[in-house]
């Protein structure tokens, strides 16, 4: 039974959202670049992607719609076109990306760091408030 089967399923009602989710991240899950790492942070997540050559100018982090997404348009380092040079050998990636993460409600971008060709992205659960609703009781009498 596949996942489309399932919630297709005539008893799941409002579940379309649920779907949704897992179907981007499925389509996340089948991008190969650039490499990634998620760790578990103290208080959070961090994701650190391998961005070597890429400028801060070059990245992009943004939030949209419960997804961060992390692009990457990489130039020339020195204005000529691909056309105009002469690779001998070409082993390092030149191309851009762009990469999605679904976030978890309330899960908050807190810090996104370069360093030594690595974009670290530090994600925050911040603990949600107790509510203590308190209903009052009314006399039928």
């Amino acid at each position: 039974m596949t996942r489309t089967i399932l919630f297709d399923s005539p008893f799941l009602l409002g579940f379309e959202h649920t779907r949704d989710l897992i179907e981007r991240a499925a389509k996340a899950a089948a991008e190969s670049y650039p490499p990634y790492n998620v760790e578990q942070a103290e208080n959070g997540v961090r994701i650190t992607l391998a961005v070597a050559g890429f400028s801060p100018e070059q990245l992009h982090v943004t939030v949209e719609g419960g997804q961060l997404v992390v692009a990457g348009k990489r130039d020339s380092a020195d204005g000529r076109s691909e056309a105009e040079r002469a690779f001998l050998h070409r082993g390092i990636a030149a191309r851009g990306f762009v990469r999605t993460f679904v976030l978890a409600e309330g899960m908050e971008v807190t810090a996104a760091t370069l360093e030594h060709g690595l974009l670290h992205i530090d994600l925050a659960r911040p603990e949600p408030e107790r509510l203590i609703k308190r209903i009052p009781i009314r006399s039928a009498g």
